[in-house]
């Protein structure tokens, strides 16, 4: 099984496989492309919220799902002469949860937020390798 395949089912049982399986994919606005990158340390996945603010932003791990949510909002208003002629709002969320795999230690997961993209950074559990032990036979 190659490193790619523990992502299949991110994007759909086409590209990846279990690590990122989308457990809900909702809301009302068009889901933020999500890119996953994994390396022998770490698994790293930026996701594009442009125009949203940190603050706005939600990102919990719980129960093996980490889940990504954020809050959108937009008004627009258009005046002439000094009158409003049209105003606009625009509301919106997404939630995006993600089952993650058994080998990310949960307590040392980070997240940063800069220009609209926030970045998680999902360390691997450290697994030792099987040793060899010999067993007397009695």
């Amino acid at each position: 099984m190659g490193n790619l395949t523990h992502f299949n089912r991110l994007f759909g049982d086409t590209f990846f496989d279990d690590f990122y399986r989308p457990v809900v994919h909702a809301g009302a606005d068009k889901s933020p492309a999500i890119d996953v990158h994994e390396t022998d340390e770490n698994y790293l996945i930026k996701v594009d919220l442009p125009g949203i603010k940190k603050e706005d932003v939600e990102v919990k791990l719980e129960n093996g799902v980490l889940s990504i949510k954020a809050v959108t909002s937009r008004e627009e208003k258009e005046e002439k002469d000094g009158r409003l002629i049209r105003q606009e709002r625009h509301f919106g969320q997404f939630m995006r949860q993600l089952s993650v795999g058994g080998d990310v230690d949960p307590k040392a997961v980070k997240a940063g937020f800069d220009n609209g993209v926030l970045s998680l950074n999902l360390p691997k559990v450290k697994q030792e390798s099987p040793q060899a032990v010999k067993i007397n036979i009695s």
